[in-house]
């Protein structure tokens, strides 16, 4: 696809581009802003280098492909900016945000439709974030479990995830949702595989013993490497995913240095 106000430059064959030629912190012309959004239909995970960005055009740059979500678990990280959730990790990190694949906060009755992480601070070395194409997921199944999975259902919560003692907030009630194991993209049309090891749970409509099987079967497909990209970030780049058909996972490989990142997360709608 020919782009009028972007470059683009493609990661891997399944999931990634880079993106050149956009001051992300600048106003964006209505053009500019259809070329990311079809840009993002087409790779479903953008990155950008070299951005510089206040709190307030981040924010604003979210706000232009959607309402901005307060994240449940978050606490006053940034004084004033309830929508952007701080992703820090130093020395003291036991466990990263983030570490295991998931869809941000798909335990949400609507999951968000994208999110957008700006990086502040790097290790030297580390702290890539790899990313998995859940069109692919779902379309190199073989049909016999297409068509199973095509009628179930699975539960996604957040009690293990967003209660540990790093959120302090241990006595709050998390969501929890039902959504289909395969999803359709509210705007391609495209069927996509919509479970992830961070926050699916078990099938709802199988006993355990076939709900961990199938379950397990499935995210272990999910995670096929053909399906991946991995980004390697420096200091003031971008990542922006879509959410509804992309996981991803941050690599925690570089304990006692420090990764620092804002993130603002825009709002979706209920997997159907």
């Amino acid at each position: 696809m020919a782009y009028e106000t972007i470059q683009i430059r493609k990661l891997t064959p399944a999931i990634g581009a880079e993106v050149s030629g956009i001051d992300l912190g600048g106003p964006l012309s209505n053009r500019q802003v259809s070329d990311l959004h079809d840009a993002l239909m087409t790779h479903q995970t953008l990155f950008f280098r070299d951005q510089q960005m206040t709190v307030e055009q981040h924010k604003a740059l979210g706000r232009l492909f959607g309402e901005l979500l307060v994240h449940p678990a978050a606490k006053a990280e940034l004084e004033g900016h309830p929508e952007i959730r701080v992703v820090h990790a130093d020395d003291k990190t036991e466990t990263a945000t983030g570490e295991v694949w998931h869809s941000d906060m798909s335990c949400e009755p609507e999951p968000p439709m994208g999110s957008i992480l700006y990086m502040h601070e790097t290790p030297e070395t580390g702290g890539d974030t790899a990313f998995a194409n859940m069109y692919l997921a779902y379309e190199t199944l073989s049909e016999p479990i297409k068509r199973l999975c095509e009628g179930l259902t699975a539960l996604h919560t957040s009690a293990h995830v967003y209660s540990r003692n790093a959120y302090g907030r241990a006595d709050k009630k998390f969501p929890e949702a039902v959504h289909p194991v395969v999803r359709t993209h509210p705007e391609t049309g495209r069927k996509s595989l919509f479970v992830n090891r961070g926050f699916t749970t078990r099938i709802v409509e199988l006993r355990k013993a076939e709900s961990d099987a199938l379950l397990e079967m499935l995210l272990r497909h999910a995670e096929t490497p053909e399906f991946q990209c991995r980004f390697r970030w420096q200091r003031h780049s971008v990542a922006f995913w879509d959410n509804r058909c992309a996981l991803h996972r941050a690599i925690f490989d570089y304990h006692p240095h420090v990764r620092h990142a804002h993130r603002v997360t825009i709002r979706g709608d209920k997997p159907r």
